[in-house]
């Protein structure tokens, strides 16, 4: 099979792979999720013109000369309805969200005006209350001078500016993030259809490997692969199933498959080299999978597959921690992401400044684990050191991956690299970066 580039198999991934079925969730479950139905408003949003601001609903033409003195004729909080119609020289004290009088048409701020009152210092007016406190307040804060002009208009949300009774306001496909839930709960969606998160198995392969719970064998290799992949798939908002290892023998490297196989995507680390104890590759085909790439032209990360059975998927990750690492970014993460019903499927690129000079065989796109530093005008990328694919701290200390073209020789110091992010949630379109 042709060593595709990293592009293909990327395509080859997202054009086998759909959004998963939908399921109903509450609300409390809801973030991280992608909406699979259309929100409309259940209301306006505002109900009526509000004020944006505490201070006073006057009218406008009230202040062709300032300073002006208005009559304080109403008080009027938010929940409260008004029960007063401005006249001329009236107006009403009115708090954030506090609906507009009849006969108003601006708000002014409290910080552009002062209250005349009998010698206590604004704005510190006594409690509520009633009798003589309630005359006391009365008697103080009945008037208000206004020190600034202001045009209809001023300081008032109006009735529907946020939404409309009926309208659109989120679309299928929308990620669900904090403020998609303050207005799916502004629209009283206590539950709300999204797309599945896909099944996850992980499986890793290998008399070498030492499990977590076992003792420690200086002859063995500690499984970092299942855990490290495991949070990977986390990170995405999605809870996976470790399936344990699997010895190199084809009798249970069988068992194991096929119980990943009950799963929607099932990953395996390690055996997907050519070795002769490599028995990965044919096992799954023995199982009926159709293996779509087996080898892409990158480092690290060669030998990655990735194959269906039916509309189940398989990816054959290498067993070096890193390169498994690398291939589930730029391959599993579309795919997961693509099937969790995202658009934006590919993790976000910057472009940075290389503070060394990198070496490169020209052939394969290599992936540079790099640290990011902020400087005048862009970003600096320097190399975590070592980049051997199975020095894992380099994974580790990185804040992303520089992408080496394939056709370069080698970038100079002070070249500009695109490098994909490895933290964060922000995704974009397509890979962002050339080969």
């Amino acid at each position: 099979m042709e060593h595709l580039s990293v592009s293909e198999a990327q395509r080859t991934v997202i054009e086998s792979v759909a959004a998963s079925g939908t399921e109903q969730v509450k609300l409390e479950q809801a973030l991280g999720r992608v909406l699979a139905e259309e929100v409309r408003a259940n209301r306006d949003q505002p109900p009526y013109d509000i004020s944006a601001m505490d201070g006073y609903a006057l009218r406008s033409v009230d202040l062709t000369a300032v300073p002006a003195m208005l009559e304080i004729i109403e008080d009027i909080k938010a929940g409260d309805m008004p029960g007063k119609t401005l006249a001329s020289g009236q107006c009403a004290r009115i708090m954030t969200g506090a609906p507009m009088p009849q006969g108003a048409d601006a708000v002014i701020r409290v910080e552009d005006t002062q209250t005349i009152d009998s010698g206590f210092p604004h704005p510190n007016p006594p409690p509520e209350g009633e009798g003589a406190n309630a005359s006391l307040r009365k008697n103080l804060f009945d008037r208000v001078q206004i020190n600034l002009a202001v045009k209809p208009g001023n300081d008032i949300r109006r009735l529907g500016e946020n939404m409309r009774n009926g309208e659109v306001v989120l679309a299928p496909g929308t990620p669900i993030t904090p403020g998609v839930i303050g207005v799916l709960a502004t629209v009283k969606r206590a539950q709300v259809q999204v797309y599945r998160r896909p099944r996850v198995a992980i499986l890793s392969t290998g008399n070498e490997l030492e499990g977590l719970d076992e003792p420690v064998d200086p002859n063995k290799i500690p499984n970092s692969n299942s855990y490290a992949l495991m949070a990977q798939v986390q990170a995405l908002g999605i809870e996976p199933v470790l399936l344990g290892i699997a010895r190199d023998d084809p009798d249970e490297l069988v068992r194991y498959l096929k119980r990943g196989l009950e799963y929607d995507v099932l990953l395996v680390s390690g055996g997907t080299s050519v070795g002769v104890h490599d028995y990965v590759r044919p096992t799954i085909e023995a199982l009926g999978a159709q293996m779509l790439f087996w080898r892409v032209a990158m480092k690290p990360g060669h030998p990655v597959a990735f194959g269906k059975v039916g509309e189940k998927i398989i990816f054959g990750l290498p067993g070096n921690p890193v390169s498994s690492m690398v291939c589930f970014e730029e391959f599993v993460v579309p795919a997961l992401r693509r099937m969790m019903g995202h658009a934006r499927t590919h993790r976000r690129t910057i472009e940075a400044r290389l503070t060394h000079n990198v070496k490169h065989q020209p052939g394969r796109t290599e992936f540079i684990r790099v640290l990011l530093a902020q400087e005048e005008g862009g970003y600096a990328a320097t190399s975590t050191g070592a980049q051997g694919s199975g020095m894992l701290l380099s994974m580790a200390r990185a804040d992303g991956l520089a992408v080496l073209p394939a056709e370069r020789n080698g970038l100079a110091a002070g070249s500009i690299v695109t490098v994909q992010l490895l933290d964060g949630t922000t995704f974009q379109d397509d890979a962002g970066f050339k080969e």
